[in-house]
């Protein structure tokens, strides 16, 4: 059974577990009753490594250094991503040391179920531990969905066994995500912007994560660095240290912090800032929010929330729109 009781945020920092014998600190993923690690691993980056023996080590290397949740999705690279992670996984007993999860593109019944079966295909698995509805980053996202079938599917295969949990991501606009959390499902997750110019820009942690709390829908942040840039556009543009960054979306009431990386230097990064994760003081996070209030205010540091730039070409072509930049 789950509690019925929402948690504050600040009780969703104390339940961060120690490092201990994991190698890295958990928490609880919304009411699922599955502790995830703090960190996850993003699935773009690793389509991005060229020689594929050594994305395999690096995903080996997260697990033993305990970022046991890996995320994916098949347009990451056409398909790339997620094949490079089910050959990392399907050796040693390794799946069953991961909570797995990658995205539904479609939003059809039929597309959704192709998607599925191809995604467990090439990730070398039977299940899913999560299956999220990618990218809602147009306003009618979340009324195709259940218009055109998209979520019969979804439940279909959890009934089925394929997939255990069931959520949505999208970078663009709170009032979508709020549309989504306000259809007639019990979401188990929602992935969404996490960053210290969020705060002040179509903010995520103002509009969207106190209704997670509400609903106890477990809250993955992404973007912790803005996205955009080989290391981040926050750090690279405006000066603050990804350690900072990260820091401080994992001391927001977030289940796990979605983190891409391409090389062992990223990832003993990544992994220091999360084993000796404190969270950051309210002051802290208040001297911190005012320093970058200005430049963060017009969404200079966030242009995934203004702009095409960042929209995926499967979902432009399923609105439409021309796969140039813009």
């Amino acid at each position: 059974m789950t509690n019925s009781t929402p948690a504050s945020g600040d009780e969703i920092l104390a339940q961060t577990t120690d490092a201990g014998a994991t190698g890295m600190p958990t928490r609880p993923l919304g009411k699922t009753g599955v502790n995830v690690s703090i960190l996850c691993l993003g699935g773009a980056h690793i389509g991005l490594i060229q020689d594929a023996n050594e994305s395999v080590k690096l995903m080996h290397a997260a697990i033993d250094e305990g970022i046991t949740f890996f995320d994916n999705a098949w347009d990451y690279h056409n398909g790339r991503s997620e094949e490079l992670m089910g050959k990392a996984l399907a050796t040693e007993g390794r799946r069953e040391k991961v909570f797995l999860m990658t995205k539904n593109c479609e939003r059809d019944y039929a597309g959704s179920m192709r998607d599925l079966e191809e995604s467990l295909r090439r990730l070398k698995t039977d299940y899913l531990d999560l299956w999220q509805f990618h990218e809602l980053v147009y306003d009618n996202d979340p009324d195709w969905i259940f218009e055109q079938g998209g979520i019969t599917a979804a439940i279909e295969a959890q009934q089925a066994g394929k997939v255990r949990f069931i959520g949505f991501t999208g970078h663009k606009d709170p009032r979508i995500h709020l549309k989504m959390l306000n259809k007639p499902f019990d979401w188990d997750t929602a992935q969404m912007p996490i960053n210290l110019m969020d705060a002040h820009y179509r903010s995520f942690r103002h509009e969207v994560v106190p209704v997670c709390q509400k609903k106890q829908v477990g809250v993955l942040g992404m973007k912790s660095l803005g996205g955009g840039r080989e290391r981040g556009i926050i750090p690279s543009e405006a000066g603050i240290p990804a350690e900072t960054c990260i820091r401080y979306a994992l001391s927001q009431p977030i289940s796990t912090l979605v983190v891409g990386m391409k090389s062992m230097a990223d990832l003993k990064q990544n992994v220091a800032v999360a084993r000796h994760f404190s969270p950051m003081s309210a002051a802290e996070q208040q001297e911190l929010l005012a320093q970058v209030k200005v430049v963060a205010g017009d969404g200079r540091y966030e242009r995934f929330k203004s702009t095409k730039q960042f929209d995926g070409p499967h979902h432009r072509k399923q609105h439409g729109f021309s796969l140039e930049v813009t």
